[in-house]
């Protein structure tokens, strides 16, 4: 089967095809941009189709980056997918971005931990085991502060490789010879880490996507204070 990834879940807009019979990715492209995604990620996937001599008709399923990352990247590459699934009649899945990051440094025999930047010295992070093949989770995706990711990655007894927007400047401020740090190529969000991911995951219709931010958005940040707000009055 033919799986399309997209990720669109940070800086970079990514966009890769799997074939799973033979566990090759066919093509990728990735992009670190200032436009809006949806400007780019279309004419990407369109690219890497024709590059590779398939069409859209080829695609048997779609996987997608679905959070934590940027609010509007993550519902611009779950929209996309939603709108490609419907009307190629096929079914879809969402993959932790954090996951697609560990499995983008799969190749690491030992402990990856993801850390993407959140908000002042709050992080999204998640700690997995690689046997070069599979990921087994070891701490969950969540929030936290950098502190506590320290303590949990100084318990762990083995080497990390540290990947994710946030990863440089924890390896720089928390220096340690235990940690390690992914190169650029296996840094940052990229669509083949998420086709890798959707290898494990339950295919399910496109209604059924949604996108996990791990923390609240804005508008029910907003929604709570007028509410508060409210009851105080």
């Amino acid at each position: 089967m033919l799986t399309l990834g997209i990720d669109t879940s940070g800086k970079t807009a990514s966009a890769a095809l799997l074939d799973t019979d033979t566990e090759t990715i066919l093509a990728e492209s990735a992009l670190y941009t200032q436009k809006t995604h949806s400007q780019v990620i279309m004419p990407m996937v369109k690219g890497i189709l024709e590059q590779s001599g398939k069409a859209m008709t080829d695609i048997g399923a779609v996987a997608v980056a679905a959070g934590p990352g940027s609010y509007t990247g993550l519902r611009i590459g779950v929209a996309a997918v939603k709108a490609m699934g419907f009307a190629l009649n096929i079914k879809c899945c969402a993959v932790s971005t954090l996951e697609a990051l560990a499995c983008n440094n799969i190749a690491f025999k030992d402990t990856i931990c993801s850390v993407m930047k959140a908000r002042g010295d709050i992080v999204y992070a998640a700690v997995y085991k690689s046997d070069c093949y599979s990921l087994e989770t070891v701490c969950d995706e969540r929030l936290m502060s950098r502190d506590e990711l320290a303590e949990i990655l100084a318990f762990n007894g083995s080497e990390v490789m540290l990947c994710g927007d946030g990863a440089a400047d924890f390896f720089s401020d928390y220096r340690s010879p235990m940690l390690l740090i992914a190169p650029p190529q296996g840094r940052l969000q990229n669509a083949c880490g998420v086709c890798l991911a959707s290898l494990s995951k339950q295919l399910v219709a496109p209604d059924e996507l949604e996108v996990s931010y791990l923390q609240k958005v804005k508008a029910e940040k907003d929604l709570e204070k007028r509410k508060q707000n409210s009851d105080h009055i």
